[in-house]
C-alpha cells in the first residue's frame, strides 16, 4: 500500500511538473505575441503620423489656391467670399410632423387580463 502511495505521489509530482513546464512555454509564447502586437501598433501609429503630416502639407491653403488657379478652366473653382454665405434665418428648415390627436387611444388596463 505504501508503494502505491509513493508511486501515486511521484506521478502527481511528475504530472504537475509537466503541466508547469507546458504553462511556462505557453505564457512565454503569448508574451512574445503581445510584444509583436505592440510593435505593430507602434509602427502603425508612426505611419499614421506620417500620413497626417503629408495630408496637412498637401492641404495647405496656398497650395490649394495654386491648384485651383491652374485648373480653373476645367474646374471653374472660385475663392470663397463672405457674400456667398447665408444667414440662419434664411435656411428653410422642414416643418415638424403634425400628430393627429383626434383619435384617442385607450391606455387603461381594463382588458389586459382577458
Amino acid at each position: 500500500m505504501r508503494t502505491l502511495l509513493f508511486l501515486l505521489t511521484a506521478m502527481a509530482v511528475i504530472g504537475s511538473g509537466f503541466w508547469a513546464y507546458h504553462e511556462n512555454y505557453a505564457t512565454q509564447a503569448e508574451q512574445d505575441r503581445a510584444q509583436n502586437l505592440r510593435n505593430d501598433i507602434g509602427a502603425a501609429r508612426e505611419r499614421l503620423a506620417i500620413l497626417r503630416a503629408e495630408w496637412a502639407y498637401l492641404n495647405r491653403p496656398d497650395r490649394l489656391r495654386d491648384l485651383a488657379e491652374l485648373n480653373f478652366d476645367r474646374l471653374g473653382l472660385l475663392p470663397l467670399r463672405p457674400d456667398q454665405f447665408g444667414r440662419v434665418d434664411q435656411v428653410a428648415f422642414p416643418m415638424p410632423e403634425q400628430i393627429d390627436i383626434s383619435q384617442p387611444i385607450d391606455v387603461t388596463s381594463a382588458g389586459a387580463d382577458e
